[in-house]
């Protein structure tokens, strides 16, 4: 018998937070991350998004997504929460990740 292992989902809880920034982000995850399976639900009240194991997004696809400049610090007053770990690499980009099994 096959034991199947439940995804390690890691990511942002986004509450508050305009919702063509939620899209954007949404479409910057995908193009940062095109090899994860992504996981999106909308809450009402905040929103997740998750891949397995690593979520990256980029301060330049979050801006061509978006069609304007974007500090990646201004999602911080609307992250809620999060799933993994998550570092800052300079303002270029964020990830969320685990480091174990």
């Amino acid at each position: 018998m096959e034991t199947v292992q439940p995804q390690k989902l890691v990511g942002p809880v986004l509450r508050g937070m305009d919702q063509d920034i939620i899209e954007a982000l949404l479409i910057a995850i995908q193009d940062d991350n095109p090899d994860a399976e992504l996981c999106y639900e909308d809450r009402g009240g905040y929103v997740r998004i998750h891949t397995p194991w690593r979520c990256r997004v980029t301060r330049k696809t979050l801006e061509a997504a978006l069609g304007r400049s974007f500090r990646l610090a201004e999602l911080e007053p609307s992250l809620s929460a999060f799933a993994g770990r998550m570092r800052y690499v300079g303002d270029e980009a964020v990830e969320w990740y685990l480091d174990r099994d």
